[in-house]
């Protein structure tokens, strides 16, 4: 299937840095601990949770200067939240998780669907929900994917300045706009390029088993990986 004709890519070399963005991120597992690594280290404000309490993330705390909070903090004031938990987890998420957060919130979700670890969703396989889609359901929220086919440790390792060859593009998809470029640009100043994936309905592209998930690859490569990549679920992401 063809990119949708707006899928574009961007790399934004003098783009104005947006400091001490407020930033809560639900999960510290590898993913939400990396992004706490560098997000702090880039001067964000950010307020981190878990499931096991506040007082599991000292260690993190003390490492990187975040504020370890419950779950129902964790986007009270935020520009940008990540959920960032296993899917089987999301439908256990606080209720109000988003009511004190700042207005035009984005939220982005780096899960997904694998039935050995979440059960089986019914949703998502027979009812054809992207993950994200289901994700947005269970938490009242629009989302933006991102992140979902990223490798923690290159979130460390792999970041490259605006032109570098080496610099990898990672897809994000999302139903609004403004949020989509919200969270573009974080991404941009973490040290990677993005690739508009599209609307959320069309963020299979982006899952387990498709030619992008994984992929350390540059805008091209993204790009290509999307034009390759089929709606049909591979038999082992089934349950």
């Amino acid at each position: 299937m063809e990119v949708s004709p707006e899928t574009s890519a961007t790399s934004t070399p003098g783009r104005a840095r947006r400091a001490d963005m407020k930033i809560g991120i639900i999960g510290a597992g590898n993913i939400g601990g990396n992004l706490t690594r560098r997000l702090t280290a880039l001067g964000h404000d950010v307020s981190v949770a878990n499931s096991r309490g506040p007082h599991t993330l000292k260690e993190l705390a003390d490492e990187t200067g975040a504020t370890p909070v419950r779950a129902e903090e964790a986007a009270r004031g935020a520009e940008i939240a990540v959920v960032t938990v296993p899917l089987k987890a999301v439908p256990d998420l606080p209720s109000a998780l988003f009511d004190e957060a700042a207005d035009g919130l984005a939220v982005i979700d780096t899960g997904n669907y694998y039935p050995q670890r979440d059960g089986r969703i019914a949703d998502i396989e027979d009812e054809g929900l992207t993950e994200s889609r289901w994700t947005a359901r269970q938490i009242g929220h629009p989302v933006v994917k991102a992140f979902n086919g990223t490798y923690a440790q290159d979130l460390l390792d792999r970041h490259r300045p605006a032109g570098d060859p080496e610099r990898m593009a990672l897809p994000v998809a999302g139903d609004d706009e403004a949020a989509k470029r919200k969270v573009r640009d974080l991404i941009e100043e973490l040290g990677f390029d993005t690739v508009d994936a599209g609307g959320i309905d069309d963020s299979w592209r982006q899952q387990p088993g498709t030619p992008v998930y994984g992929l350390r690859g540059g805008v091209d490569a993204v790009t290509r990986a999307f034009a390759e990549a089929s709606p049909e679920r591979p038999e082992e992401f089934r349950g």
